[in-house]
């Protein structure tokens, strides 16, 4: 059979996910119709073979772990009490209260890695806090959206821990190649929101003076409380990890751990906070997994079919440079994360990219730096912007759909801003994972 067929297992899978069908059982379908056809009776064989390369996989287990972490974070009060924190240093500054949300969102994707939770999060503690002092709703949205967005580039991200198996690259390394690049965006949103709020206070205006502010004793008192065991926590999960002292599973259990330790010692671990904790990850968990089996699935026979010396060979036919084919694979990732979420994005374009970027001689860690930039990108980008659609659940009907749009748009620029200086300065990504060495997880 001509190896061109396999090609037809992108258009099909495509035409299951738009009408309806489930990401993770439309590429387990195609890969099982695409397999018996290719191969007859051994595809059988295949699958299975990949079903059992997934359920063994260590690195993935620190999934569920970090999903039970942000879920305990979230319903124990601990969000809200570091919100609490953050609101009485950023609150008198131009845009305060904006700034208060990024830095809320840079912590909590610092200490979860969940993207939709810790959106929900913020925007649930910040929006109403924001419309009381009458902040442009545009600001509002684009300040919620982009802060939640940070979970994807932030280590510890749910994205990279799928995603490094995937590409076959370290997974601890892309955390320490993630940093740099992902606090230079937290940073831009920050200097966007202060320059906004300075040359157009009507756009959020500051706190009345008038409000009665903590002693400086009351605001170290609720930072020691709230803020200190909060980095204690991002060290015990993102610094260990860079340090080579831990994986990323063994740091996402004490993660885990202390998450529940946290919640004991501010007095709200109850029966119902852990077994809401514990629903929500076996939810989260079990189909973040099912959707690895079925991209690995997809990918093996693919690959097994003869797919990827196919598409290979078409790219090197068309005479484009190396920068042009990278380029044509990031806009593919762009276009793909309008209507995927980033685990399907990851899992279907990763295996098809990476021999590609090999081949060409660009640096791996590098370009998946890059990779996820775009995927954080295509997550805040209208019209299918899915940071959007979370903040759509969770805000009053004044704010409209309209304002979401045009909210989003300069993170969008501050974001297509980082990627550049990536692309143009490897050592952005680069620099961190060469200093430590790279652990080898």
């Amino acid at each position: 059979m001509s190896s061109y067929l396999s090609l037809m297992m992108f258009p099909v899978l495509m035409l299951f996910i738009f009408s309806g069908f489930p990401i993770a059982f439309s590429m387990i379908l195609v890969a099982t119709g695409f397999g018996i056809i290719q191969f007859g009776d051994v595809a059988a064989y295949q699958l299975l073979t990949k079903i059992e390369d997934t359920a063994s996989n260590s690195i993935l287990a620190a999934v569920p772990l970090f999903i039970f972490m942000g879920a305990m974070l979230e319903r124990s009060g601990i969000a809200e009490r570091l919100f609490e924190a953050i609101h009485m240093w950023t609150r008198r500054l131009p845009g305060g209260l904006g700034v208060g949300a990024i830095i809320m969102g840079t912590l909590f994707a610092a200490s979860s890695g969940v993207v939709g939770a810790t959106e929900a999060v913020i925007g649930m503690l910040a929006i109403p806090v924001m419309l009381k002092h009458h902040y442009n709703k545009s600001l509002i949205s684009g300040t919620i959206c982009a802060s939640g967005s940070l979970g994807t580039a932030i280590p510890p991200s749910i994205t990279v821990v799928v995603l490094g198996p995937v590409a076959g690259v370290s997974v601890g390394s892309l955390f320490s190649g993630l940093l740099i690049p992902g606090f230079l965006m937290a940073a831009m949103f920050l200097i966007y929101i202060v320059g906004v709020a300075y040359l157009k206070p009507q756009m959020a205006p500051r706190v009345d003076e008038s409000e009665p502010e903590e002693s400086l004793r009351e605001k170290m008192r609720v930072t020691a409380v709230a803020l200190l065991p909060t980095m204690l926590l991002i060290f015990t999960v993102l610094g260990t990890i860079l340090m080579g002292l831990a994986t990323p599973t063994e740091a996402a259990a004490c993660g885990a751990l202390g998450s529940v330790l946290l919640a004991l010692a501010y007095r709200n671990l109850t029966r119902g906070v852990l077994w809401h904790a514990a629903i929500k990850t076996m939810n989260i968990s079990a189909m973040i997994l099912l959707i690895v089996m079925g991209g690995s699935m997809f990918a093996g026979v693919f690959f097994a079919s003869g797919g990827m010396a196919t598409v290979q060979s078409m790219l090197m036919d068309t005479g484009l440079s190396p920068w042009m084919i990278l380029g044509l694979i990031l806009l593919i990732a762009f276009i793909a994360g309008f209507v995927l979420d980033l685990i399907s994005v990851v899992l279907i374009i990763i295996p098809v990219a990476m021999p590609i970027v090999r081949m060409l001689g660009f640096d791996e860690i590098w370009f998946c730096v890059a990779f996820l930039v775009v995927l954080q990108t295509s997550y805040l980008t209208p019209p299918l912007a899915p940071a959007i659609f979370y903040l759509r659940a969770i805000t009053p009907p004044e704010i409209t759909l309209k304002h979401m749009y045009w909210g989003v748009v300069p993170f969008i620029i501050a974001q297509l801003v980082v990627l550049a200086l990536v692309l143009a300065f490897p050592s952005l990504a680069l620099w961190l994972p060469d200093l430590m060495s790279g652990p080898s997880w």
